[in-house]
């Protein structure tokens, strides 16, 4: 047996947590060794629940935890950045939160420098391991549905956030911050690059946000190298619930991941049928979130280099932020465009 993977986590937010309880009780060939976060009752009450040795409000001073291997950030977007490239500095394996960074530029200066420091590095597209859509990616592969043709997916969710959270400086805008997952899937399923965007948003219903000139509800329309055709809604204001889903249509035949119904419950009575619907993330996507850290620790183990690395962040963050161009801008942009211009 490989010998364990020392992995401190930085960032002790929601999905930090979640992160971090899953490394110490469930991920085989893991252990936790350090915490970071700047709240310093958050890495306290992180020791208790996992007998983490040691915590840190400096997350840099964790990078030199003796035997560390490999770190986990899960901090504001806007800190990713400078994490990432202090940890391949300190020449960790790398496992971070979408999306890496808030710029194109600085997405090619981190994997620039992660390729210099010759360390793993691995985003948290975590739907791509989830069952339903690894399923519907075997079944596009043997070409049960023929050649795809149009893809359609919908993130929603259930609440409208904190200005402080939404605010682009920090979470790159609402089309970055959820869009992103589905323009990674959209080029995973359909097997090819998306080359030309636009979008349009508004400001609807979560008024709040207006403070920091964010949006909650926006439709980018995608074009893909192949042909295909492509449309992806976020909504901030799904108050029914957690409503995540994905259709890709063939020539031969198509696939829909995703449905409202968490619990496989119907209750029916004079008034009609009823049922519960998805929460959140956790209940959605826990076993995916599990598999994803699996894997990261299984390729560190084996040697070998993550499935989902620099290359999709940096695809998936350009479509996002041509999109959110694009919607600035008023008409379509291509991929090509966007590139060039931040050159």
């Amino acid at each position: 047996m490989a010998a364990p993977i020392h992995i401190g986590v930085i960032g002790l937010g929601r999905m930090g947590m979640l992160y971090a309880r899953l490394l110490a009780t469930q991920v085989e060939g893991a252990r936790l060794i350090a915490v970071a976060d700047t709240n310093r009752q958050v890495c306290e009450q992180a020791v208790q629940a996992f007998s983490v040795r040691s915590d840190f409000t400096d997350p840099t001073e964790l990078l030199r935890t003796p035997g560390l291997d490999a770190v986990l950030i899960a901090t504001p977007t806007s800190t990713h950045a400078e994490l990432i490239l202090a940890a391949a500095q300190a020449g960790k394996a790398i496992f971070c939160e979408k999306p890496l960074a808030l710029t194109y530029e600085e997405h090619r200066r981190l994997l620039q420098a992660v390729e210099r420091a010759r360390v793993p590095l691995q985003v948290g597209f975590m739907r791509r391991f989830d069952a339903a859509y690894q399923q519907a990616k075997a079944l596009i592969e043997e070409g049960r549905i023929g050649r795809p043709t149009t893809f359609k997916a919908i993130s929603r969710d259930p609440f409208c956030p904190r200005p402080e959270f939404a605010d682009p400086t920090k979470s790159g805008g609402l089309i970055v911050d959820m869009g992103i997952h589905d323009f990674d899937l959209a080029r995973w399923l359909v097997g090819s690059e998306v080359e030309r965007v636009s979008a349009e948003g508004s400001l609807l219903v979560c008024q709040n946000l207006a403070a920091v000139g964010d949006i909650d509800n926006a439709l980018v329309t995608l074009r893909f190298a192949s042909g295909a055709l492509g449309n992806v809604e976020v909504s901030r204001n799904a108050f029914y619930g957690y409503d995540i889903r994905t259709e890709v249509l063939g020539s031969e035949g198509a696939v829909l991941i995703g449905a409202h119904q968490h619990t496989p419950l119907l209750f029916l009575d004079r008034t009609g049928a009823q049922h519960d619907v998805q929460p959140y993330l956790s209940e959605r996507f826990g076993n995916a979130y599990l598999k994803q850290l699996q894997h990261f620790v299984d390729c560190l183990r084996h040697d070998q280099s993550p499935a989902v690395g620099g290359a999709d962040a940096l695809a998936a963050c350009e479509i996002a932020l041509a999109a959110t161009e694009a919607c600035r801008i008023g008409h379509p942009l291509s991929i090509e465009a966007f590139r060039q211009a931040h050159q």
